[in-house]
């Protein structure tokens, strides 16, 4: 059931968005294609074990954990209720 002036189903159709906004990030964050042999960072060498797990890989895992601190995730409010943007 929607609250105030919004029809019904609203608020799943904005959980769904934010779902999929997610897949799709997560989508085009996949590396893709071949994995490299060194580290694009830092230069040392990325594990076979890595390279295999990971197709397309570019980076070290700990280059690759100092890039994933560094994400901004999307502060997008898809609530339209004063209350949610004072949050």
């Amino acid at each position: 059931m929607a609250g105030g002036w919004t029809r019904d189903g609203a608020v799943q159709d904005q959980i769904d968005d934010t779902v999929k906004d997610a897949i799709l990030r997560a989508r085009a964050l996949t590396p893709q294609g071949e994995s490299a042999e060194e580290c694009d960072d830092c230069g040392e060498p990325i594990p076979k074990r890595r390279r295999e797990a990971l197709p397309g890989v570019r980076t070290c895992v700990a280059c690759q954990s100092e890039r994933d601190k560094a994400i901004v995730h999307s502060t997008i409010n898809r609530r339209g209720s004063k209350d949610s943007q004072l949050r």
